[in-house]
């Protein structure tokens, strides 16, 4: 990875990082979280929209129930209260992808507050806390390239507009880029179990925005912090959080000041770049949105959403070690989707040796799935996993 000149370890040392990460999650909807208009990915530009989502003059928006019952199910998953009462506002600025000139958004109080995430970091566990979950609409989306006249022009495709997304926003609790790595791998688990979203990042359904600053070891006040926006893989997120920290560092040592502002990451070049100042909560002008009342979540609603919560990833994985008598790694692996964690119970209840169906599981069946990938013109999820586990199935009865 390129990167800014080389700083010493001694250097490296002298400063703590301090991270907070904004993570947009789409929610697995049919139609959008105000009008009927559907979610659909790959459809021809510009289809997709309508009176409501273009922010015509006299439409009006309708919440979608479905999109809150997936957030507050994603927030219960998260350890978070849900507040029974939540307002929605408007957040007004101006992109030209943003039909209306404003996002409807919530701001001071949301659908959700105060939940954690626990991740395993040098041998040990670290609780990372989450602030808020809020349910907004997304915006449109910018193209800028694979037009003849591109060098010149921008196009934009609007049928993303009006997305149902849910905010994640944690504390400022990571002090390392692999804190921030192991955080987002956690939390798409955690959403993936839930089925609340595909988390699929090359179409955009989850997106993060990463808040980085450095300090002197010791200092309680936070340093001046830089957001990295709109990285498409956790991989890049810990490479552009891994050159802030060491350009950050390089400014206050040389005498400069680092700026608030909003940076865009270079995946080819492994760098940051300047792309505008970092606006201010007032700079939106958040003000409670006219056209909706305010969001209740009663309590009877809230007892019907977390019957539908799952057995969660780390639970499921304490649990398979003490019922099937597998390893630690053997959890981490059989657990990492929950259809694949519920096919090797059914496989372990029925076997006389589960450690065995275990052994098969991730030497035949994943060896098959790896090679599907590598060797079929299918995405992932497209595969033929059934012929695949139903021909694994039937040597289970050996074990």
């Amino acid at each position: 990875m390129a990167a800014t000149p080389a700083l010493s370890e001694a250097l490296l040392a002298k400063y703590e990082p301090v991270i907070g990460l904004e993570v947009h999650v789409q929610l697995l909807t049919a139609s959008k979280i105000f009008c009927s208009c559907s979610t659909q990915f790959g459809n021809p530009p510009n289809s997709n929209v309508c009176p409501v989502c273009l922010g015509m003059p006299g439409a009006l928006p309708v919440l979608n129930r479905k999109a809150v019952g997936f957030a507050a199910l994603a927030a219960m998953a998260l350890s978070y209260r849900v507040n029974e009462t939540s307002i929605f506002a408007r957040k007004t600025y101006f992109y030209p992808d943003l039909p209306k000139s404003y996002q409807i958004s919530q701001y001071d109080k949301p659908l959700a507050e105060h939940g954690f995430i626990e991740i395993d970091i040098n041998g040990g566990k670290k609780r990372i806390g989450i602030t808020r979950l809020h349910l907004e609409e997304d915006a449109g989306k910018s193209l800028h390239e694979g037009f003849p006249d591109a060098a010149t022009k921008t196009a934009i495709d609007l049928n993303r507009t009006g997305v149902p997304l849910a905010e994640i926003v944690s504390e400022p609790d990571m002090r390392s880029p692999e804190e921030a790595y192991q955080y987002l791998t956690r939390l798409k688990e955690i959403i993936l179990y839930t089925g609340v979203s595909d988390c699929n990042m090359e179409e955009g359904s989850l997106r993060c925005d990463a808040n980085i600053s450095v300090r002197p070891r010791g200092q309680q006040e936070f340093g001046t912090k830089t957001e990295v926006k709109n990285v498409n893989s956790f991989r890049f997120i810990r490479q552009a959080l891994e050159y802030e920290i060491e350009r950050h560092i390089g400014v206050i040592e040389s005498g400069g000041k680092i700026m608030q502002e909003t940076r865009l990451y270079n995946a080819h070049e492994g760098r940051t770049y300047s792309m505008r100042s970092k606006e201010q909560a007032h700079d939106y002008r958040y003000f409670p949105e006219p056209d909706l009342l305010p969001l209740v979540v009663d309590e009877r609603w809230q007892t019907q959403i977390r019957a539908a919560l799952p057995e969660l990833p780390e639970v499921r994985r304490q649990r398979m070690i003490r019922d099937y008598a597998i390893t630690d790694g053997d959890a981490e692996t059989l657990t990492a989707t929950r259809a694949l964690a519920d096919q090797f119970e059914s496989a372990a209840r029925a076997a006389r040796n589960p450690k065995r169906v275990a052994n098969l599981v991730q030497s035949e069946l994943m060896g098959r799935l790896k090679w599907s990938l590598k060797n079929l013109p299918f995405r992932w999820r497209e595969l033929p996993l059934r012929p695949i586990w139903s021909s694994w199935a039937q040597s289970r009865e050996r074990c």
